[in-house]
């Protein structure tokens, strides 16, 4: 008997298995009515596409990107964006044929304790449980920073109490109020980026108090691909992989539009736009915006360079992006400010994301018996209430910043946990590997899934490679010289992952699925 049938009127591919509660999907509206983790269906369509777009767009796009320019110049920040934006497209490759197919809570972690090892999804779980909660107090200290473009004056404590009560209220009061929220903060980040985008073009064909026509002068004259730590051409690559190292920390996406699947209505049409236009933002935001960066602002730029290496005030500032440093230089007024209020609700709003997602990876933690049990726990409006509360204390850490140098201690927690990002791609690309031989093996024709990836299964095999290289090669600036500190910054998330990998597999004695045992008309446990 055939896992799969394809439903002639909807287009829809439901599982014969009378238990799987994806075959209980509207037959008319394609709703799925009812949800086993006790998370509610309620996001509509453009909830789910500006939420992807809020996960995927942040601070380093804006103003974290004048480092790789600095260091790379910017026909190496362009190159290195453009190559990592393709390889992450495969990755978004994987992980929307499976998330598709199965809209679970916990979205790619499940997934990967179901179709390679429970411990598999156990590492997967907590990776990405605390690449996201100490993301939040890096967006807030962000924030403050930001806020302080206008006044030095602000009480550094002012401003983490008000975003732990906001993102409290948004998250707490219903998966629709956060929803509803995250769709206008992330229109805010739309409309800045192309409000970037209409000052770049304008500028650069003359429309500027100077009227110089300025074109691609930042690109002439060997600027383009600048020296980085040594001489020649070892010092240009060198430069481009720190361009791509910008690349691998600003270029994000796939992982959040799984983490959402559960919640959508439609979660087989909503779910499959989402995933389809990732391509289309990769190409636009980040590849745009890294061409666009390097067009507006010399890589060279006494006052970009002051600040990239730390001889300036303003890092982490909206004085460090490019484009307000441009915005100086000719003698724009006003825009300045619009730029900043723009760039603080893009804080807000990618705080409010990691948080949303910490939540719910935390909540499919303990779905899956991989976290305490009272971590289930659900209000009647469908929030994770416990996990909700615990993923709060991780805010508090930027009452760091009330101290002096205590912004160097949450520096360098975000640092530690900077390879998180790229181990998640990791386990998206080996789970789908996984996922393929099972299906292979059990003669299902991939067609007839609700999406069917391309160029598969060596799409995920490339994207493996590839992601294994960065995250190795990542921190290679700490061998030369040595630096014990450095090397820890980089690697303990890649250490901590065999770590956590082998405590679960031996506390559990966990095995390796097996393709032809491995149950793919599994949805979610009962």
């Amino acid at each position: 008997m055939p896992f799969w049938e394809k439903n002639e009127k909807t287009g829809d591919v439901i599982s014969q298995a009378p238990s799987d509660p994806i075959a209980r999907e509207s037959h008319d509206e394609g709703i799925v009515h009812d949800n086993a983790d006790h998370l509610q269906r309620r996001l509509g369509n453009r909830q789910i596409q500006l939420i992807a777009i809020g996960g995927s767009i942040g601070t380093a796009l804006f103003v974290s990107i004048g480092g790789g320019l600095e260091k790379g110049g910017p026909g190496s920040l362009f190159i290195a964006y453009a190559i990592y934006a393709c390889f992450l497209g495969l990755v978004n490759n994987c992980i929307a044929e499976m998330t598709i197919l199965y809209p679970v809570e916990g979205g790619f972690i499940r997934l990967a304790g179901k179709f390679v090892d429970e411990a598999f999804g156990f590492m997967a779980g907590w990776n990405f449980f605390l690449y996201e909660a100490l993301l939040i107090p890096f967006e807030i200290t962000a924030l403050t920073t930001v806020l302080g473009f206008w006044s030095d004056n602000i009480p550094p404590w002012s401003i983490p109490i008000a975003c732990i009560v906001l993102y409290g209220l948004l998250n707490c009061l219903a998966v629709k109020a956060y929803g509803e929220a995250e769709f206008w903060l992330s229109g805010g980040k739309v409309i800045l980026i192309f409000i970037l985008f209409f000052f770049t073009f304008v500028t650069m064909v003359g429309g500027n108090p100077q009227h110089d026509a300025y074109g691609f002068r930042n690109w002439e004259h060997g600027s383009a691909f600048q020296e980085y730590r040594s001489k020649g051409s070892l010092g240009r690559f060198e430069g481009f992989l720190a361009a791509l190292w910008s690349a691998s920390f600003c270029v994000v996406g796939p992982e959040y539009i799984s983490m959402v699947s559960a919640e959508a209505k439609r979660p087989r049409t909503y779910i499959k736009t989402a995933f389809k236009t990732v391509y289309y933002r990769f190409g636009l935001f980040f590849i745009g915006g890294a061409l666009a960066a390097g067009i507006v602002c010399a890589s060279k730029n006494p006052e970009l360079v002051a600040i990239v290496t730390g001889t300036k005030g303003g890092a982490g500032t909206a004085a460090a992006s490019p484009y307000v440093i441009a915005m100086k230089q000719m003698g724009i007024t006003g825009l300045p400010d619009l730029v900043n209020a723009l760039l603080v609700t893009s804080i807000f709003s990618a705080g409010n994301t990691y948080t949303y997602c910490a939540t719910r990876s935390l909540h499919g933690l303990a779905v899956e018996g991989r976290a305490p049990p009272f971590f289930r726990k659900t209000t009647k409006n469908g929030v994770p209430i416990y996990c909700f509360a615990f993923v709060m204390l991780f805010p508090c850490l930027s009452f760091l910043q009330v101290s002096s140098g205590s912004n160097k201690v949450l520096t360098w927690l975000v640092n530690l946990i900077t390879a998180g990002g790229i181990i998640n791609y990791i386990v998206m690309t080996v789970t789908y590997i996984f996922f393929w031989r099972a299906i292979k093996a059990q003669g299902v024709d991939r067609k007839l899934l609700p999406y069917c990836g391309w160029f598969q299964p060596y799409s995920a095999y490339i994207g493996l490679a590839w992601m294994i290289m960065i995250v190795t090669c990542y921190g290679y600036t700490s061998f030369a010289p040595w630096s014990v500190d450095n090397f820890f910054i980089y690697y303990t998330m890649v250490l901590l992952a065999p770590i956590l990998f082998t405590f679960w597999k031996v506390f559990k004695r966990t095995k390796l699925q097996r393709p032809m045992t491995t149950d793919l008309v599994w949805e979610r446990p009962a």
